[in-house]
C-alpha cells in the first residue's frame, strides 16, 4: 500500500491495463460460460442501489419493497405467485439454502441427500458443509437422472432429493415430474437446480417448446433455484432461491439481535440490494416477451451451431434440449480438440461425463461469431 494516495486519472489507467488482460463476452470468444454481458438497464439499476443492504432491510426498506416483487414474479413465471424465497449471490448459494432447508425441516440424523451424477458441484460443497451423505444417482441413455436409480437409493435418511432443470454439462432436464411423484409418495423434499433453465424454460413453453413441466406447478417440488445472471442477463453475482412454504426460510433461521430484523435465514449476512434492483428492472424491462424473444434466439443459434459441428466432421454427444452444445471427435482427444480451440482464441469448456467440448449458447453470442467459430473447427483435423 501506498504512504501517499494516487490520483484517480492514473488508477484508472493503471485499471485498464489489467482490464485488458480479460476475456470478454461481448467478443464472443467465450464460448463455455452461463454467464453473458449484463443488459444495460439491470448494469444501471444496480449501479442505483449500491449503498443498499439487504442484511439489514429495516435501513432499507425501499430495496426490501423490491425483493418481495421479484420474489413475486419468479414465483410467477415458476408456477406459484405466493413462494418465499431471497436474491442472493447465485446458484450455489442457493443450491446451499435449499440442502440446509431441507435437513433442518426433517430432524433425521445422519441425513442423506440424492443427487444426479449430473448435479452441479455445489451440492458437494452442500454435502461437506452440511455434513449430509451424498448419494450420487444414476444417469439413463440421454444423460437424466434414472428414476430407478433414485428409487433403489432412497433411504429412512433421504431428507431430499435434487433434480436439475437444465444441468450444467449438456443443459438436460431431468424428470422432475417423476421425482415429484416419488417424492410426495415418500414424505421427501424435493429441490430443483434452475439455475439455467429457470429463466428460459417458462419463456420457450411460452412460444410453443415441447418442454417439460420442472416447477412449483408439480406438487412436490419445495424449493427452486434460478440464477437471474444466467439468461436473465442480470450482473454477476445474482442468484435466486424460492420456496414452496415459508416454513423453510423458518428452519433455517438464526437470530440477529442488533440488526433492524429479528431473524435471518441467508447464508451471507451482508447482502446487496443492487442485485435485487438489477433483477426487478429486467423482469420490468424485458417481460415475458422479451425473455422469450432471447431464449428464442439463443436456441436457434444453437441449432447452427449443432448442425455446423455435425457437417464439420463431429458427433453431438446428444441432441440439445436447451442452448447448448457438446460434442467430440472420434479421431481427436478432447483435450487436445480443446487447446487447438484455444490456439484459436476460443474459450471453451470441457463437460466431463461424457468427455466433451461443451459450448454453451449464451444471449452474447451471435450468428456472425458461431460462424467464425465453425470456420476454425472444420479447419482442425
Amino acid at each position: 500500500m501506498e504512504d501517499k494516495g494516487i490520483p484517480s486519472e492514473q488508477i484508472y489507467q493503471m485499471l485498464r491495463k489489467y482490464k485488458e488482460k480479460d476475456l470478454t463476452h461481448r467478443s464472443g470468444r467465450i464460448l463455455g460460460s452461463m454467464c453473458t454481458c449484463p443488459h444495460p438497464v439491470g448494469v444501471k439499476a444496480y449501479s442505483m442501489f449500491l449503498e443498499s443492504n439487504l442484511g439489514d432491510p429495516g435501513l432499507f426498506p425501499g430495496t426490501k419493497a423490491l425483493e418481495d416483487e421479484v420474489i413475486i414474479m419468479l414465483g410467477e413465471i415458476l408456477g406459484k405467485k405466493d413462494a418465499y424465497g431471497h436474491i442472493i449471490t447465485g446458484g450455489t448459494e442457493a443450491n446451499l439454502m435449499a440442502m440446509r432447508a431441507a435437513r433442518n425441516s426433517s430432524g433425521i440424523k445422519d441425513p442423506e441427500i440424492i443427487v444426479p451424477k449430473s448435479a452441479h458441484f455445489s451440492f458437494k460443497k452442500a454435502a461437506e458443509m452440511l455434513k449430509l451423505d451424498l448419494k450420487m444417482a444414476d444417469l439413463d441413455q440421454e444423460y437424466k437422472m434414472d428414476i430407478s436409480s433414485v428409487e433403489d437409493l432412497i433411504s429412512n435418511k433421504t431428507v431430499a432429493v435434487v433434480g436439475v432443470a437444465g444441468t450444467t454439462e449438456l443443459g438436460k432436464i431431468d424428470p422432475i415430474s417423476d421425482l415429484s411423484r416419488i417424492c410426495l409418495e415418500n414424505d421427501i423434499y424435493l429441490h430443483v437446480d434452475a439455475a439455467f433453465g429457470g429463466y428460459s424454460i417458462p419463456f420457450l413453453k411460452d412460444i410453443g417448446y415441447d418442454l417439460p413441466k420442472f416447477d412449483f406447478t408439480l406438487p412436490g417440488v419445495s424449493s427452486i433455484t434460478i440464477d437471474p445472471h444466467k439468461m436473465g442477463l442480470a450482473p454477476i453475482p445474482t442468484g435466486g432461491i424460492l420456496f414452496r412454504e415459508r416454513k423453510y426460510l423458518e428452519a433455517m433461521a438464526i437470530e440477529t439481535p442488533y440488526l433492524t430484523e429479528d431473524l435471518q435465514s441467508t447464508v451471507v449476512g451482508t447482502r446487496t440490494g443492487a442485485a435485487t434492483a438489477a433483477t426487478w428492472a429486467l423482469l420490468k424491462h424485458m417481460g415475458r416477451e422479451g425473455y422469450a424473444e432471447v431464449s428464442k434466439k439463443c436456441m436457434e443459434i444453437t441449432s447452427i451451431l449443432a448442425e455446423g459441428v455435425e457437417k464439420a466432421g463431429f458427433e453431438l454427444i446428444t441432441n440439445p434440449e436447451l442452448n447448448i452444445v457438446a460434442f467430440h471427435s472420434s479421431e481427436i482427444p478432447v483435450e487436445k480438440l480443446a487447446q487447438k480451440l484455444e490456439d484459436k482464441g476460443w474459450a471453451v469448456s470441457l463437460a466431463s461425463y461424457p468427455r466433451a467440448i461443451r459450448i454453451i449458447v449464451m444471449p452474447h453470442l451471435k450468428v456472425e461469431h458461431i460462424e467464425a467459430f465453425l470456420v476454425d473447427l472444420e479447419s482442425i483435423k
